[in-house]
């Protein structure tokens, strides 16, 4: 089965890039590689990273932790679902 995992976070006012770069640095120091991951941004300084695993729905998997209070305006938001496969395929 593969997993994938949600992290949003919002960042404080003017720290949209400082966020960013924290995410993609946090998600490359994971104690294991996902299968896929990707970072998004959108606005309100939002960002979002999404992580593939290849897990059964309820294992312990490596997530992004929760960055310094200041750099954010409120805790992170967390998901996690089932991949069903694309649907183009």
């Amino acid at each position: 089965m593969t997993v994938a995992l949600m992290w949003e976070a919002r960042a404080a006012g003017g720290r949209g890039a400082e966020l960013l770069e924290w995410a993609r640095s946090a998600a490359a120091e994971l104690a294991r590689r996902p299968l896929r991951s990707e970072l998004l941004r959108a606005p309100q300084d939002r960002v979002l990273v999404l992580t593939w695993w290849e897990a059964a729905y309820d294992d312990e998997l490596p997530e992004l932790p929760e960055p310094d209070a200041g750099l954010v305006t409120r805790p992170v938001h967390r998901w996690r679902f089932e991949s069903l496969g694309p649907l183009d395929g």
